[in-house]
């Protein structure tokens, strides 16, 4: 099953897509962020265009559990979603995704020019990679 991942941000969304059997996860495309409205019919648009079966959406949390102000506009798009599109919609915890990335490509030796390019879309990558991690370890053996 493809999956489609959503990294919602003030300025760009984030979007990555597992591969057919939903095991790993690649960055697909940022999108800027207009207006909720907006931002659900291109999202519902390339779920479409994808084949995703299932879409989840990262959310943040405070230490104590709580959604923060953007963990709850989260919730919103991921409702906006589940509505549009008909798919099962799942909300993801993403703490600490973005810092993983910008340390993932300081480590890999990236030059200061290109490490400052857009991360949107590699976050989203890494919450799906998770996500697909967390449901596979889940799941019991055959």
């Amino acid at each position: 099953m493809k999956i489609l991942a959503v990294d919602p941000g003030e300025v760009r969304i984030g979007l990555a897509i597992s591969d057919p059997t939903g095991t790993l996860a690649r960055p697909l495309q940022i999108i800027t962020h207009e207006a909720r409205d907006k931002d659900v019919d291109r999202i519902a648009a390339i779920a479409k265009e994808q084949g995703a079966e299932m879409i989840v959406v990262g959310h943040s949390l405070t230490e104590h559990g709580r959604p923060t102000r953007t963990g709850r506009k989260a919730a919103q798009l991921a409702t906006a979603l589940r509505g549009i599109t008909g798919l099962e919609v799942e909300l993801v915890e993403e703490s600490f995704t973005t810092q993983d990335v910008r340390l993932a490509r300081l480590e890999s030796g990236m030059k200061k020019k290109k490490r400052r390019a857009p991360i949107d879309a590699e976050a989203a990558a890494r919450i799906l990679q998770i996500y697909l991690d967390e449901r596979k370890a889940s799941s019991p053996e055959v």
